[in-house]
């Protein structure tokens, strides 16, 4: 058997109330559930879904749309990603190119990747397409 809370958006097994509450951490906001409810949320998740709460008891629910703070800093997350291996691929290149040992086709590659990195540094995260 488990408890489930809302507040905590999560289960505690019954078997170990003494210590939750022992620690202060056992929910004021209990709502008990049997070992087949909690198997059964837990056995296929279908995309999309997301354990939650409904009418105070656990539920599998929607999964919320990211907000527009947290879809920019996905997009900056995604935009560093690919920052840093611009920057691997252009470094190399530019010191074949330095060194004066570049092939033909690493100076070309090495002009396409530095484009590549300047339209990359303007795109504007904040703006979605």
């Amino acid at each position: 058997m488990y408890v489930w809370s809302a507040k905590a958006n999560g289960f505690f097994p019954i078997s170990e109330k003494e210590k939750f509450e022992a620690s202060g951490l056992w929910p004021d906001d209990g709502v008990i559930v049997s070992e087949e409810e909690h198997k059964k949320l837990f056995m296929d998740i279908p995309p999309g879904k997301q354990i939650g709460t409904l009418n105070g008891k656990p539920a599998l629910i929607d999964i919320p749309q990211p907000t527009k703070k947290e879809l920019i800093a996905i997009a900056e997350v995604k935009k560093s990603q690919l920052r840093e291996k611009a920057d691997s691929e252009i470094s190399w290149r530019q010191d074949a190119v330095d060194a004066d040992i570049a092939t033909d086709e690493e100076t070309s590659t090495l002009t396409e990747w530095k484009k590549y990195r300047v339209l990359l540094m303007r795109v504007d995260t904040a703006k979605p397409v």
